[in-house]
């Protein structure tokens, strides 16, 4: 197998290992708040959104130690070790216990940074900068694909069903967790480059990936890798693209868990809107994968950089607001779990709020393709610390959001994501530009990109 197809076999087995752990994850995070609210009469008193906070702000916290875990441990097995925390966390709901709901959510938002971080790493070191686009591209729609499989399940096994049964809950996270355990079997897979620099030449993703076992230079990689996040940190380039990522972190936090709740809310949809919830995740599956498939697919042929592909993300994205605005009412974030009678500008139409659906997948597709891109090609030398930054700040961001989810309306909500991703645009653009311009002063051709 030549070095090329060696990287693109490393990029596929990435993608369907991610397919297989977030086909569990993204799955539990779906159902998570709406299988709470049916426990809440048991002994156990958890919340989903609080859950996802914990686990968004352990996240965004362990980014800072998250390079020198990698440094030290090595991709693969960082993705392995982060793979079997993610398995233990969906088991927790087969037999839920408040004390373990919240223990594991501690845990997973560890791995998580880790497991990121590690994917970063991998990402860039099996890309160049001509292949950055297709990989990014490629690793995308294979990880989103998990929004579908997981959520057609969960259509199908739930229609018609206004109460989630423990033996409904059972079989559903029995499933899951044998499919994390898949996906993270499968890592092993994953070949190990070789070094293909020159004699003496040396940068920061080799001496993430170094081969030295000595306890010294393993912390000398570690502490090195921690001062580069800390030096990145600071740079005009990484400060322009938080504010893009902090979209993300608030966009993720609402098509993953807070919109799925509005659905499982809304009584005029009748007996099918638990199932729905489901139908919902398929649609986003539908969106993110379209997007990467079809952003991987054109990279190489796109003349004009990556900010076409972000202005269609967020003008897909403020149509979906617009029309969810008028859809869903209100209080469907936090209606009790009797669900909400009441409407907004609109009768509740399931075929707007699945159109919704499709449309935050694919505008979510447009901003993250684009950031993985734009991060393995300028920091193709500084991948882990780059991509634990990227993850540090969308995380934070993600946790802010799901704790606000449990007060704010749903207007309120929908208003803070459009002025953060209005900002974020401009940033994005901003840096996009500068990249264009250092390509063109070195005499390469940007459209190879």
């Amino acid at each position: 197998m030549s070095p090329e197809s060696k990287k693109l076999f490393n990029i596929i087995i990435l993608g369907v290992s991610f397919m297989f752990i977030f086909t569990a994850f993204q799955t539990c995070g779906n159902i998570a708040q709406t299988v709470i609210t049916n426990l809440n009469s048991t002994d156990f008193h958890g919340s989903g959104y609080t859950s996802m906070s914990i686990i968004y702000g352990v996240f965004s916290a362990s980014n800072l130690i998250s390079p020198s875990v990698v440094a030290i441990v090595g991709p693969q097995l960082s993705m392995v070790v982060s793979g079997v925390f993610y398995s233990l966390y969906i088991a927790v709901f087969i037999q839920p216990a408040t004390w373990a709901f919240y223990t594991a959510s501690v845990f997973i938002g560890i791995a998580a940074a880790v497991l990121w971080t590690a994917q970063g790493n991998c990402l860039t070191v099996n890309s160049n900068e001509n292949t950055i686009g297709r990989n990014s591209g490629v690793f995308w729609a294979l990880l989103q694909s998990s929004l579908f499989f997981g959520n057609l399940y969960i259509y199908f096994a739930w229609q018609g069903k206004t109460h989630i049964s423990e033996s409904d809950r059972r079989t559903v996270f029995i499933a899951l967790t044998v499919i994390s355990l898949v996906g993270t079997v499968l890592f092993f897979l994953i070949r190990k480059q070789e070094d293909t620099k020159a004699p003496g030449e040396e940068d920061s993703t080799n001496e993430i990936l170094g081969d030295s076992s000595s306890a010294k230079a393993k912390m000398t990689r570690a502490v090195a890798a921690f001062k580069k996040s800390i030096k990145l940190s600071f740079t005009k380039e990484i400060l322009l693209l938080s504010v893009t990522t902090a979209y993300t972190g608030l966009e993720l936090t609402f098509f993953s868990g807070v919109y799925g709740t509005c659905i499982g809310a809304v009584n005029r949809f009748g007996n099918e809107e638990k199932s729905l919830i489901g139908l919902s995740g398929i649609f986003i599956g539908v969106g993110e994968i379209l997007g990467g498939g079809i952003f991987g697919l054109l990279s190489k042929n796109n003349r004009f950089g990556r900010n076409p592909v972000v202005m269609l993300g967020i003008v897909v994205h403020f149509i979906a607001f617009y029309l969810i605005f008028f859809n869903m009412p209100n209080d469907a974030p936090i209606a009790p779990m009797e669900g909400t009678d009441h409407i907004a500008y609109m009768i509740p139409s399931k075929e707007v709020a699945i159109l919704c659906s499709f449309l935050l997948g694919l505008g979510d597709s447009c901003f993250n393709t684009q950031l993985l891109s734009i991060l393995g090609f300028l920091y193709s030398e500084d991948s882990a610390p780059a991509f634990a930054i990227f993850k540090f700040v969308q995380s934070i961001c993600a946790a802010v959001a799901y704790f606000y989810s449990n007060y704010f309306l749903l207007q309120w909500q929908l208003l803070i994501m459009v002025v953060v991703g209005f900002f974020g645009t401009i940033t994005f653009f901003t840096v996009e530009w500068e990249a264009a311009a250092a390509l063109a002063a070195r005499s390469s051709d940007y459209s190879s990109i």
